[in-house]
């Protein structure tokens, strides 16, 4: 982030200094001093285009801190409150009940993708949807011989695609605030997200290309 931040004040300065002097005449400040001001009120407030093409001006004015702070308190909010969560273990224990009842491979790969899905709508935070299902999991797909890349392909197909369906989530936030509108009006278009964890349950299911660990189960078989 922070190289984003010096390398784009580094263009402006390489490329839209003419910007820059079109207020010197308003100011006492020299050059320096007045790139320096400019570089800052850009970063913290944001950049306003006066091109006088009305597309090209809503397009390039935006950015800056203070733009960033609601959206950055929600995902603040989000995390703590997901940290909170999973310190108290009442993650935990919401992800014990359903893996109880799991009887075969396509149902514990569904658990995994409800639990994923789950834990985005209470924890509100991408980060724990993936590593607390993870960790969680990880022993039920050992004793099933699973190989532990379907459980890590099944958390990305859920866990990760699924946050920005998610308004009070921390990527739902964060698209809503990028992309100028709210959640709840891409999600419907957001057929990608909605299709992966479908066909990982499918694939689970009708066990297509879901590697297990071969060499272990026929040495289990072997000792007993």
């Amino acid at each position: 982030l922070l190289i984003g931040t010096f390398l784009g004040c580094l263009f402006a300065i390489t490329f839209q200094m003419e910007m820059v002097f079109e207020k010197q005449e308003t100011t006492d400040l020299n050059a320096v001093a007045l790139i320096f001001r400019e570089l800052m009120n850009a970063l913290f407030i944001g950049f306003e285009s006066s091109t006088g093409n009305q597309a090209y001006d809503d397009l390039i004015s935006k950015g800056g801190m203070v733009n960033m702070m609601s959206v950055v308190g929600l995902v603040i909010t989000a995390m703590a409150f997901g940290g909170a969560m999973s310190k108290a273990g009442l993650l935990e224990r919401l992800i014990r009940a359903p893996l109880s009842k799991v009887k075969s491979t396509g149902g514990l790969i569904a658990t995994t993708v409800g639990t994923c899905i789950g834990t985005n709508a209470i924890a509100s935070d991408q980060y724990l949807s993936i590593v607390l299902p993870g960790q969680m999991l990880i022993e039920p797909y050992k004793e099933r011989k699973i190989k532990a890349v379907n459980l890590s392909r099944t958390l990305e197909d859920s866990g990760t695609l699924t946050s920005a369906l998610f308004p009070w989530n921390t990527c739902g936030a964060y698209m809503a605030g990028t992309l100028g509108i709210s959640t709840l009006t891409y999600a419907p278009f957001a057929f990608f997200n909605y299709l992966c964890p479908v066909i990982a349950i499918i694939y689970g299911v009708v066990k297509f290309a879901v590697p297990t660990d071969e060499k272990k189960s026929e040495s289990l078989e072997a000792q007993s």
